[in-house]
């Protein structure tokens, strides 16, 4: 798995690392050893403006010590790094011990002897670099080209990423991962005198689409075919009628959804936040430990689940980074708040079983934290169309463009690319500058339908949280939602 190291001096050093922190007093340890490569690239305005392959390799040893949790890493993997590192961490934890007024209790995880690889066909890392920019610069020629008086800017973009874990823990776990994603989009501005600049952006945001799979998943984005619809969608939003100010019925695709989704579950229920352990990036929560089992979070037809183990999915995986598996966990159901994304550390500090499994790290020099996985809307029994077709005055709204919302997550305002209207049952004209605001309790209570047919799992490699800051990467199972006395409203000026 590891270029620069085999299997069994791997396993040494971290059966080294633990047997060091349990000699100076560790009632815990674990070790994970990580290798990340990281490739980025985008084109603007017909020139290569990113090249970048990066690797990182590294460790990080976490133990727990008279009740305190202590954490230390390194870039330089030697068996003289790795005793050195251990040696503090448990420093490290006996500081942390001596200021804690209730030592941290952990839940019980079945510690395994595991292995995990992303299902993919084509490694993107295999995949030649010319191979790559070529496509990327003919997806930007086609998009300058199409109407070069009003497409004044094109972006594309490509990522792929790639991280080899090994994970062992003094409790016997010894598990080894390699988790591959890749993706892209493209985007286009179009100017036109007295009208605000217009954004298309395909697939989902601007910065594209990404998915726990190989090559072949970027290919099947077929950027190429859909330059034109995309491109034609911003030059007529220059001449487009303004969305209305007024409360409406309005329908979420899931480019659009997958975002609502992050920002008013998937954050808020993240127990770290609630507890006030984490609050960066418009940090805690409205979703209070008391509240669980009895808040009703949405309608009946509202559930939400954290599930990394959907294929494809940007947050699924083998094992977290406390070696916890892949696991479905529901935190909404029909309507009622009924569960948390956990550690053990937290899950135990509230009375629960288990952790919901999703701690992770962007980098092994810092600690995990409680990282969304798939944060997905069940599908109800409508399709798509037949949503539409039961409308009788709406918006169909698609692909954000900007959002806020408050530290408690419950009052918030999201922008999006286009809208259009829905008048008996039917699309109509293209409206641009939509927004709509709500507060999150409500939003989701008025919420009636969500479809099955065009529900997938969408994927955003950027979710940023905790200070100092991490990047991780996470996904959003949903399809196309209605919701019901909705303020709409305009946003951008005339």
């Amino acid at each position: 798995m590891f270029t620069l190291h085999s299997e069994k001096p791997l396993k040494d050093m971290t059966e080294s690392a633990l047997e060091v922190c349990r000699n100076l007093g560790a009632s815990y340890a674990d070790i994970r050893i990580v290798t990340i490569k990281d490739e980025d690239i985008s084109v603007k305005l017909g020139n290569v403006s990113v090249l970048e392959l990066r690797e990182t390799i590294g460790f990080g040893i976490r133990c727990l010590v008279d009740g305190g949790f202590g954490f230390a890493g390194s870039y330089d993997i030697s068996a003289d790094k790795v005793r050195r590192i251990a040696e503090l961490s448990v420093r490290i934890a006996k500081a942390s011990a001596s200021t804690r007024k209730k030592p941290v209790e952990l839940v019980d995880v079945k510690a395994v002897k595991d292995s995990y690889t992303t299902p993919y066909k084509k490694n993107p890392f295999k995949v030649p670099i010319e191979e790559k920019v070529n496509y990327l610069v003919e997806v930007d020629k086609r998009l300058g080209e199409y109407n070069p008086d009003l497409i004044k800017f094109t972006n594309v973009d490509y990522r792929s990423h790639s991280e080899d874990k090994v994970f062992s823990s003094s409790e016997g776990a010894y598990i080894t991962q390699k988790i591959v994603f890749c993706g892209g989009g493209f985007s286009c501005m179009a100017i036109s005198p007295g009208s605000p600049p217009q954004r298309r952006s395909y697939p989902g945001s601007f910065r594209g689409d990404f998915s726990t799979s190989g090559y072949e998943f970027f290919e099947s984005r077929k950027l190429l075919e859909h330059v034109e619809e995309v491109a034609e969608e911003a030059v007529t939003l220059t001449t487009a009628k303004q969305c209305p100010t007024e409360k409406a019925t309005v329908l979420l695709d899931g480019h659009q959804l997958m975002l609502q989704i992050h920002e008013s579950c998937g954050h808020p229920t993240e127990l770290d936040r609630v507890l006030g352990t984490e609050a960066a990036f418009a940090g805690t929560s409205f979703m209070t430990v008391d509240k669980l089992n009895s808040l009703r979070y949405g309608s009946d037809h509202v559930t939400l689940v954290a599930d990394s183990t959907n294929p494809g999915g940007l947050g699924t995986f083998g094992y977290d980074d406390e070696g916890v598996k892949a696991k479905r966990v529901e935190l909404v159901k029909n309507g009622l708040f009924v569960g948390y994304q956990s550690s053990r550390e937290t899950a135990a500090l509230i009375g629960l079983s288990e952790s919901s499994g999703g701690m992770r790290a962007d980098n092994p020099q810092k600690l995990p934290l409680i990282r969304m996985v798939n944060i997905n809307l069940e599908p109800t029994d409508w399709k798509r169309n037949e949503i539409i077709e039961d409308t009788k005055n709406g918006i169909l709204m698609s692909t954000n463009k900007s959002w806020s919302i408050d530290d408690k997550r419950e009052n918030f305002q999201f922008g999006t690319e286009i809208a259009w209207e829905i008048i008996d049952g039917e699309i109509g004209q293209i409206l641009k500058n939509p927004t709509y605001t709500g507060i999150t309790p409500e939003f989701w209570g008025s919420m009636d339908a969500s479809s099955k047919d065009d529900w997938r799992v969408w994927g955003t490699p950027n979710c940023g949280k905790g200070q100092p800051p991490q990047v991780m990467y996470v996904g959003h199972g949903c399809g196309t939602a209605r919701f019901h006395n909705v303020r709409v409203g305009i946003m951008g000026g005339k």
